[in-house]
């Protein structure tokens, strides 16, 4: 099918729900670009932090009564408060090795948790109710749109926002990157930066649990649901360039849209579009689209 003979209420449909879904490639990619730019950190346990954060909202609703609302802010501080003990038990001894011990080491967590649950769990999906107030849809014109979704891409939208402010446009941030970047003289001004340097962690592991509650209402949860997504999210990530904010955020909605629009004209190929994307890029600009070339 040619892009000019879809009707324009589907080809418009189409790309509203790609940037459904490039928001969780944007709330995903931020938290591995939060962690890689600063830290240097290859955090491969991202997908399995994510799906975590998604378990945990189902398992606060099953066990403890607890609603959505609720767990979308106790699922990420206990995420984030597991993100203090990999830091000070696991991550802190390989700061200065090569980027290939962190990927490892992260494999490896990913393994233990997906495994654990699992176990627990096995592999069927487990149903996760739209919250109360969310539910229905909003006729917009060209679509019937869930209100969820657009809750969705709204809650995301804000959240990288405020994130990227936080990094590159306050007093915080700049510690953040000066620290990262030349921690003695950092220290020599009384900041405690190892300190500092935990909690970035834990804010970056922070934000994927946080995509998981989002998307446990929009994606079955199981415990294998980050590895459906932490491979897209890390040419997503490649694609804005390692380590770069606002790259991160862009590409995700933007290769979200991509895929939408894929789906319409050569659905076969929508599962591929995003590295095909990233092959071309990268033979542009190896440092990706807003990376520093070295």
């Amino acid at each position: 099918m040619h892009l000019f003979e879809i009707p324009l209420p589907a080809l418009l449909s189409q790309l509203l729900l790609g940037l459904v879904n490039g928001s969780f490639y944007a709330m995903l990619s931020l938290g591995l670009a939060v962690i890689f730019g600063l830290l240097g950190v290859i955090n491969f346990a991202h997908g399995a932090l994510f799906m975590l954060g998604a378990v945990l909202a189902w398992m606060g609703m099953e066990y403890l009564g607890l609603g959505y609302w609720t767990m979308l802010l106790l699922a990420p501080l206990i995420v984030a408060g597991l993100g203090v003990v990999m830091e000070l038990v696991l991550l802190r001894w390989i700061y200065k090795l090569d980027h290939l011990y962190g990927l490892l080491l992260t494999l490896g967590i990913t393994l233990l948790l997906e495994g654990t649950l699992r176990a627990g769990y096995g592999v069927s999906g487990l149903p996760y109710a739209t919250p109360d107030g969310l539910t229905g849809a909003t006729d917009v014109g060209f679509m019937v749109l869930p209100n969820y979704r657009a809750w969705v891409v709204a809650a995301s939208l804000s959240v990288c926002l405020g994130t990227w402010l936080l990094i590159e446009k306050t007093p915080l941030g700049a510690r953040l990157r000066a620290g990262t970047e030349n921690p003695k003289i950092v220290a020599s001004f009384g900041v405690n930066v190892p300190l500092m340097i935990t909690l970035t962690y834990a804010f970056g592991v922070a934000l994927a649990a946080l995509g998981g509650v989002l998307a446990a209402p929009v994606i079955q949860v199981s415990p294998l649901m980050g590895q459906n997504l932490i491979i897209v999210v890390f040419a997503v990530v490649v694609i804005g360039g390692m380590g770069s904010i606002l790259g991160a955020v862009a590409t995700g909605l933007g290769l979200g849209v991509i895929e939408g629009l894929t789906k319409v004209v050569y659905p076969e190929a929508s599962s591929t579009v995003v590295f095909v994307v990233m092959v071309l890029v990268l033979l542009v600009r190896p440092a990706g689209l807003f990376g520093k070339e070295s």
